[in-house]
């Protein structure tokens, strides 16, 4: 099928896969991470950009070669077979709402440092972000991707902002002791940093939306891998030079670089740097996983009322409203049961989104050219997403209940399609003849 004469440009769609990467990592993470293993948490950093770059490589291989709004999901169905495809598509889909939820509320607790007004703020500004993003993609991806491309320049320059004007109070005491929590906790802040870099996978699922995929997915990756790791290690490295033992301990960490760069209107550029990164991200998740909903309701594997919006260049209005939905129920859950703490969707979004890096590694394996740049750049993640998973530990239950739950849903749905086909096929054979 000829790409969309209309479809996504290299710049937007640099925005849009910087966007779902480079988002709520920078607002909360550096002080999570420098929390569970001080200064040595920049190893942490390192070692995920460094794995970024064979795992995004692998995404781009894929997706030039195989445009489809499906994503991973159709990936995985050619090389292992229609269940373990709709288990891949179940994780993704269905852990959106939370993520969104989750990315929503960070956002929010910047918002309430800057104005005050505690939880209320903090859920009233997550709702805000969730009814804007779904109103640009149920406009479609030229919209969405006009937004991304606005929004990635600001928040680059205002995170620039926040590095450089901080450094000069940096002091190179704070990387010592470099280990305080011992070397195995660079592990367990890598465990945590997973958020950070989850999204190399969402553009899949727009590779059918380039105009050229063949030449734009692998220029805009490229782009992205080298924008979203600069600012990554440099937001970290700042963070702890910088803030030093209190880096650990502060709930908005960017807020406080810029504080110390620029004085008292820290806390407001924080917040508007917190909501830009939280619009990127949930912009470009909810656009990807809204065209794999269409596509899996396209292919059985969820209802067929979500299969509108699959084709390239169409928009897949059901799928988002559908997902906007789930994510105001998850900011409900936690705001009932978790007084707004986005600690277990953050949780439940690790472990789903490492097992979609395992099984889309494994499935470039299978059908990427062998002595082929991509393959290489498939087994190196694979192994790489496979020893990410053991620091998933217990979290893990949640793919393992969405596979479950995908199994049944398969398994019913192939039922009534026999049971149809068989009445329609009785019906339609001819009458014996009368004696």
């Amino acid at each position: 099928m000829p790409p969309p004469a209309r479809g996504l440009t290299f710049p937007q769609g640099t925005a849009l896969y910087v966007g779902a990467v480079l988002g709520s990592g920078a607002i909360a993470l550096p002080a999570l991470a420098a929390r569970a293993a001080g200064p040595a948490s920049l190893l942490a950093w390192l070692g995920l950009v460094l794995m970024s770059i064979p795992l995004a490589a692998t995404f781009a291989a894929l997706g030039s070669r195989f445009p489809d709004s499906g994503g991973v999901s159709t990936y995985v169905r050619r090389a292992f077979g229609a269940n373990w495809a709709g288990l891949v598509g179940w994780c993704f889909y269905l852990t959106v709402p939370p993520a969104m939820a989750a990315a929503a509320i960070f956002a929010g607790s910047y918002v309430a440092a800057a104005a005050g007004g505690g939880t209320g703020t903090v859920l009233g500004t997550a709702t805000a972000l969730i009814a804007t993003v779904t109103v640009a993609n149920v406009f479609g991806l030229r919209v969405s991707g006009r937004l991304a491309l606005g929004l990635t320049v600001v928040l680059a320059l205002l995170l620039l902002t926040a590095t450089l004007t901080a450094l000069p109070h940096a002091d190179a005491d704070n990387l010592r002791p470099f280990a305080p929590h011992g070397w195995a906790a660079i592990g367990s802040a890598a465990a945590l940093l997973v958020w950070s870099f989850s999204g190399w996978e969402a553009m899949t699922h727009l590779s059918g939306d380039f105009r050229r995929p063949e030449r734009d997915i692998a220029r805009t990756t490229s782009a992205a891998v080298v924008i979203v790791g600069t600012l990554y290690l440099a937001v970290a490295t700042a963070s702890i030079l910088v803030l030093g033992p209190a880096a650990g301990e502060s709930a908005a960490p960017l807020a406080d670089l810029l504080a110390r760069g620029i004085g008292g209107a820290g806390n407001t550029l924080g917040a508007i740097l917190a909501v830009l990164l939280t619009l990127g991200v949930m912009n470009t998740y909810q656009a990807g996983a809204a065209k794999l909903g269409a596509a899996l309701g396209r292919d059985a594997a969820l209802p067929r009322w979500l299969a509108p919006g699959s084709a390239p260049g169409d928009v897949p209005v059901r799928s988002v409203l559908v997902l906007a939905t789930l994510a105001g129920l998850a900011l409900l859950a936690v705001a009932v049961f978790h007084h707004a703490d986005p600690e277990p969707l953050v949780l439940l979004t690790t472990g789903a989104f490492t097992t979609v890096y395992v099984l889309g590694s494994a499935a470039a394996v299978r059908l990427l050219p062998r002595r082929s740049p991509g393959r290489l750049a498939a087994v190196i993640s694979l192994i790489a997403s496979l020893a990410l998973l053991t620091t998933t530990g217990r979290y893990l239950l949640w793919p393992l209940l969405l596979a479950a739950a995908c199994l049944l849903y398969l398994r019913r749905t192939a039922a009534t399609e026999n049971g149809r086909g068989n009445r329609e096929a009785t019906r339609s054979a001819p009458l014996p003849p009368r004696r």
